[in-house]
């Protein structure tokens, strides 16, 4: 992992830019990140009135740094007028969402375009082609954070959003994600019905190497910050490794019964250091944005 750890979001909440009122209670859920869709929720015929929903909603956000929006393909006609609506907006969202992405020239080029507007998002990337798998450790390394994209990517391989099938996918987010220090988030679970999937699914995911998962249900929040959230617990546990070690003088260390050396203490650093940044950012005022 290269630089400081970021602050990644373990809760990201969808809600379709399709009316103000529903964006903005969207807020009082206890999401890390509010994310506004412009995307596949919003029909054709309704992406112009959902710009429109977009920035009001932008502007009377009263924490626009935890708040996405998802934008349309970035090569298509609805992409760019997404990217002119959050150019010309006073207020700008925290991390933009980039779908259907191929390469990452893509993901260059748009913060370029932004950056001419004085704005500078977090670029997240929805990974769902099969270019972006195959191409995922340069778009990694262009990207803040990549979110799986089950859906898509489970229609073009012509298979079930099933455990197995995404699992290569996941797999190589997980280590691109971890060479660049980039956020790695996962899926939403679309078995709504069956909370005990969304359990089991978090909790191998975070297995991994993910830090957070999207969701697109308020319902589902409790069991994703408790399962991805940092854990007091965790966090004793890291600090007294690099305490062992670094009183062993960087050596082979006992505690607790366990044998902790050098990759257990660069793995608590990283872990307190993490889990730090996200207290910094999400942790002060509860979910609200």
């Amino acid at each position: 992992m290269t630089g400081a750890p970021r602050a990644i979001p373990r809760s990201i909440l969808y809600t379709p830019a399709l009316s103000p009122d529903k964006v903005v209670k969207a807020w009082s859920y206890d999401a890390d990140v509010h994310l506004i869709d412009l995307e596949d929720s919003v029909p054709p015929a309704d992406k112009q009135a959902a710009r429109t929903v977009c920035r009001d909603a932008l502007e009377k956000t009263p924490r626009p740094e935890r708040v996405a929006v998802r934008m349309n393909e970035l090569g298509s006609i609805a992409g760019v007028q997404d990217v002119l609506m959050l150019a010309d907006s006073p207020v700008r969202p925290g991390i933009v969402l980039m779908t259907m992405v191929t390469s990452a020239d893509e993901v260059d080029l748009l913060r370029r375009m932004l950056a001419s507007a004085g704005a500078s998002p977090e670029i997240y990337v929805t990974v769902e082609t099969v270019e972006a798998v195959t191409r995922i450790d340069p778009i990694a390394r262009a990207a803040d954070g990549l979110v799986l994209g089950s859906a898509d990517l489970a229609a073009t391989l012509g298979v079930d959003i099933s455990w197995e099938a995404m699992l290569a996918a996941r797999q190589a987010m997980a280590m691109s994600c971890a060479r660049y220090g980039t956020a790695c988030v996962d899926t939403a679970n679309y078995r709504l019905s069956e909370p005990a999937v969304l359990a089991e699914e978090t909790t191998r995911a975070r297995a991994l190497g993910f830090h957070g998962k999207a969701t697109v249900h308020p319902g589902e929040l409790d069991v994703i910050n408790r399962l991805l959230r940092p854990r007091p617990v965790e966090l004793g546990q890291a600090r007294r490794v690099v305490e062992a070690v670094t009183a062993a003088d960087g050596g082979i260390a006992v505690l607790e019964g366990n044998m902790v050396g050098p990759p257990f203490a660069r793995l608590a650093r990283t872990t307190v250091a993490r889990e730090d940044a996200w207290t910094g950012r999400f942790g002060r005022e509860g979910g609200t944005a």
